[in-house]
């Protein structure tokens, strides 16, 4: 492992990062890695409701490192508050290249979903 000891949270989604995923410059555009962070924040926030939820924030995100064509991305999400409708979740993108076992944190952000009900209102989340 490089950079850091390891990912803060729990492996939420996986994927690899394909040709029709680059922007101009050939790396992974950054809008791609964003909405693979909003699925996994997703993820865990709909299973710690156990209902359906809603992006109503991101509160921060930091590209730290470029994304290449093949690496295999890894979103793990940490959820770190709960309130009554809502929670925090903090994900962190990792990446693994085909060219060797190394791991590198690529990208972090904090995401801010809401937890509704069928008729898309607000309800709240079990502490």
């Amino acid at each position: 492992m490089t950079d850091e000891l390891k990912p803060r949270g729990t492996l939420a989604l996986q994927t690899v990062a394909m040709p029709a995923n680059t922007n101009a410059n050939g790396d992974i555009f950054g809008g791609w890695v964003v909405s693979h962070m909003d699925l996994a924040a997703g993820i865990a926030a709909r299973l710690r409701a156990r209902s359906r939820v809603v992006t109503v924030a991101i509160d921060s995100l930091v590209f730290i490192k470029p994304v290449y064509v093949g690496d295999t991305i890894c979103c793990y999400a940490d959820i770190t508050k709960v309130g009554r409708t809502s929670m925090k979740i903090w994900i962190e993108v990792w990446t693994m290249s085909i060219a060797d076992e190394n791991i590198r944190k690529v990208a972090e952000g904090m995401f801010t979903f809401v937890a509704i009900n069928e008729e898309r209102k607000t309800h709240p989340v079990d502490r």
